[in-house]
């Protein structure tokens, strides 16, 4: 195991950041540390790298406590949010700045500047300056500067927020490439959901300050262990329910559902996706309302469907729309529903 958190908490004055956050990165795996902004992201990164020391709580690399040790000690690559490039320096200078500073001879120094820089498909940009460079080579060469020292574990800080949707694209894809050739074991931190299902072996979801949630992308995204999960992850639908007399059946607008397991709540929330749903046909499950909004997607159609709760649901079809203001039939499988028994 490359990193190890335990009970990690952390206060700003009275602010509370972090609330026991714990858990680990194996080695070679790449993580996504998913959360909005503000929920404690940036903390995790700082403590883990050294440049803040937490209130409670141990980080732990290659199976030592580094907890109080400072950033030099570490063994840490950071990638961070904001452009980190001295100016001044060229492209070379650059990714060899961190070695340097450690010491490294000079043919060495040059051996692992080529390497890298042509890792990141950079060959030629030695005496490039930074302001030569378009913004997607900027952040090629701070992920060669990150890597040249061959550090324990790469931090990611959210490093393609500030780039355009197509050349985020081709960065997530840079990103996997080269984690996958490296090895090297990875925390990619992002609040956008697509980036981290599409880069990650595993997903560790922050909410206000602690743990909401650890597991494989997928495996989340399909059921999800509580409601914040179930609506960060992608789109949901969720629909209040009510349990009468026997708590293994939940009805949902009159309908009836049988539970796997009997309830504890007498007011549960059903969550799905909108792709689990099927306008305009019946399913082991029907359901019945009123087309509100159609939405063209390209690929496919959004159906707004009102219940006769007043409850909204989004489902998509492929073919034809219904019409607005047409009455319609909802199916679902049981298989597809998430029942938070909250």
């Amino acid at each position: 195991m490359t990193l190890d958190i335990e009970g990690l908490a952390h206060h700003y004055g009275r602010e509370r950041a972090l609330d026991d956050v714990s858990f680990s990165v194996d080695d070679g795996e790449l993580v996504a540390l998913l959360g909005p902004s503000g929920c404690g992201k940036t903390t995790i990164v700082q403590a883990i790298a050294g440049h803040i020391t937490p209130t409670a709580g141990t980080v732990s690399l290659r199976g030592e406590r580094v907890t109080d040790q400072p950033p030099e000690a570490r063994g840490v690559g950071v990638v961070f949010q904001e452009p980190t490039l001295y100016p001044h320096l060229t492209v070379a200078e650059n990714v060899a700045y961190g070695l340097k500073a450690r010491g490294m001879p000079a043919d060495e120094r040059q051996r692992r500047v080529d390497a890298y820089l042509s890792l990141v498909d950079l060959p030629e940009a030695h005496g490039s300056m930074p302001a030569q460079l378009s913004g997607g080579q900027r952040r090629r060469v701070e992920l060669a500067r990150a890597l040249a020292p061959e550090p324990d574990i790469l931090l990611l800080d959210e490093p393609l927020s500030a780039l355009d949707a197509t050349l985020r694209r081709r960065l997530q894809d840079e990103i996997s490439r080269i984690q996958a050739e490296t090895g090297v074991t990875t925390l990619f931190v992002t609040h956008d959901q697509q980036e981290a299902m599409s880069l990650a072996d595993r997903l560790v979801v922050i909410h206000e300050g602690a743990v909401a949630a650890v597991g494989e992308p997928r495996s989340l995204y399909q059921s999800p262990p509580n409601r914040f999960v179930g609506s960060f992850l992608g789109r949901s639908n969720t629909l209040a329910a009510s349990v009468d007399g026997d708590a293994s059946v939940l009805t949902v607008d009159g309908t009836r559902i049988e539970c796997a397991e009997p309830l504890t709540s007498t007011e549960p929330v059903v969550h799905f996706r909108p792709e689990a749903v099927t306008v305009g046909s019946t399913g082991e499950i029907t359901l019945s309302g009123t087309v509100r909004s159609v939405s063209d997607r390209g690929s496919h159609y959004d159906i707004e469907v009102e219940l006769s709760t007043g409850e909204r649901l989004v489902g998509t079809c492929q073919r034809a729309p219904p019409a607005v203001d047409e009455q319609v039939s909802v199916g679902l499988r049981r298989r597809d529903l998430v029942v938070f028994d909250e």
